[in-house]
Formats: structure tokens, C-alpha cells, sequence
């Protein structure tokens, strides 16, 4: 079996990968707490020296550690120099992949022109019958401090995509929530489900070797979304779970 390690199994999003992954793959934990019934080595992945034993062995990363809502300094050490810290010991290790959490906030500064905005909104009477969509190609514009450290994280994953034999993938991942369906309006736009992120996540360890650097966005069926699916259907076939209106 593939040996793969997940950073953040303890969080709601790696705990549905755990979930997705267990029992076809050998994983792994890289967590500040302890992750029961699995080999975890705890560290912080602000330590590079720390954590570099847990890279030992490991096929491909899985890398869901963030800071999500935190000070500028949290935000530079979980985000920045954790994400670095977690490629570098991937390199260092060997590793063949690493799939590293994005975030559709890279581009979601968007939102402030029409037609997002009225889609965000709910304003579904000002959209007009069609629009173009967000994809791997749209100009960051980057909301809030945390959009801009995941901008940060794609620029990193791509120089070591460019620079070092492993591959590189990241996912801009729409809104997981634990009550696992849409919540507010904006959410009927950029809803996750998690089965959606799981199963996107086993896909990418299973694409082709040929696969060096790419970004995908991940969100579920949403009838009123504004984040492309297609480029992910075409280079992986990969299938979003769960439609949005089916929770109104």
C-alpha cells in the first residue's frame, strides 16, 4: 500500500480524508495532538527540524495544516513557513507528491464586481443567464490575510513543482462545514461537501506520474457557483459529490 501522510488529520477536513483513505492506504499523522489509532508523530509544522522524521518512508503528502483564523503572526507561521516547512522535509524525504489545501479566497476578492457579487448575494434576479467562472487561469485577487497566505502556498508549491523531482498539486477547497451542507447564502455558491474533498484528495494520489504542478478548485455541485469544476473533470475526471439546492 501507498504510505501517506496527512498534516491536520485532527481537523475536520483530514479527519473526512482519514475516513476516505483508511484501509487502502498506510497513513500517517503529522499533528500537534495526538491522532488516536493511527501512526502520528506530533510536532508543530512551524519546526522543520521537527517534523522532518515523520517524511520517513512516505509516498505522498497530504498537507491540511492551517491556521485559519489567527493574528499575522499565526497566519506567517502555520501558513508561510509551515507550508514551506512541509515541502522542504517532502523533498528532503524523497517524496513522489504532495497535495497541499489552497483556498478558493485566492480569487474571492472578485466577489466585490457583478456578477459574483449577486450570486454571493443571492441576488440570483441580477445575475445574468450565464457567467465565466473562476478557474486555475483567473488573475489572483486575493481576501483577507489568510486568501493571501494561500497565494503564498501555490507560489511555493510550484517552485518546488519547477525545481525538484516531485509533484505538486493544489486544491483550492470551497466551504467544508461539520453540518456538511451549505450554510448562509454565499454558501449555496462555494459549498463543499466532504465527501467531495475526500474523494478529490485519493484522486489526486492516484493521477498520473505525469501530473508535475496544477490547481483544482473543489466544491460540490452548486448551481449558483462561480468556481470551475471542468478543469479538474478534464484533467482528472473527477466527479464533485452533493448539489447545494438540494439543501434550500
Amino acid at each position: 500500500m501507498k504510505k501517506i501522510l496527512i498534516t491536520g488529520m485532527s481537523g475536520l477536513i483530514g479527519g473526512a480524508i482519514r475516513t476516505q483513505l483508511e484501509g487502502n492506504y498506510e497513513l500517517r499523522a503529522l499533528n500537534r495532538s495526538n491522532v488516536e489509532g493511527v501512526d502520528c508523530h506530533r510536532a508543530d509544522i512551524s519546526d522543520l527540524e521537527a517534523i522532518c522524521p515523520a517524511f520517513e518512508g512516505i509516498d505522498t503528502v497530504v498537507h491540511m495544516a492551517a491556521a485559519i483564523k489567527s493574528d499575522f503572526e499565526g497566519f506567517v507561521a502555520h501558513n508561510i513557513v509551515g507550508t514551506y516547512n512541509v515541502l522542504e522535509a517532502a523533498h528532503r524525504a524523497g517524496v513522489k507528491r504532495a497535495i497541499t489545501a489552497s483556498s478558493g479566497s485566492v480569487t474571492a476578492g472578485w466577489e466585490n464586481d457583478q456578477p459574483y457579487a449577486a450570486l454571493a448575494n443571492g441576488e440570483y434576479d441580477k445575475a445574468p443567464e450565464t457567467w465565466d467562472k473562476f478557474d486555475h487561469t483567473t488573475p489572483i485577487r486575493a481576501r483577507g490575510l489568510y486568501g493571501c497566505t494561500k497565494v503564498w502556498g501555490e507560489a511555493v508549491a510550484r517552485h518546488y513543482a519547477d525545481n525538484t523531482d516531485m509533484s505538486v498539486i493544489c486544491l483550492r477547497i470551497g466551504a467544508v462545514n461539520a453540518e456538511d451542507k451549505p450554510k448562509g447564502i454565499r454558501g449555496y455558491s462555494v459549498w463543499c461537501s466532504q465527501a467531495t474533498i475526500a474523494k478529490m484528495v485519493e484522486t489526486c494520489i492516484e493521477a498520473d506520474n505525469s501530473l508535475k504542478f496544477d490547481i483544482f478548485y473543489v466544491i460540490s455541485n452548486n448551481k449558483w457557483g462561480y468556481r470551475d469544476t471542468d478543469h479538474a473533470r478534464e484533467v482528472l475526471g473527477f466527479e464533485p459529490e452533493g448539489i447545494a439546492e438540494d439543501h434550500r
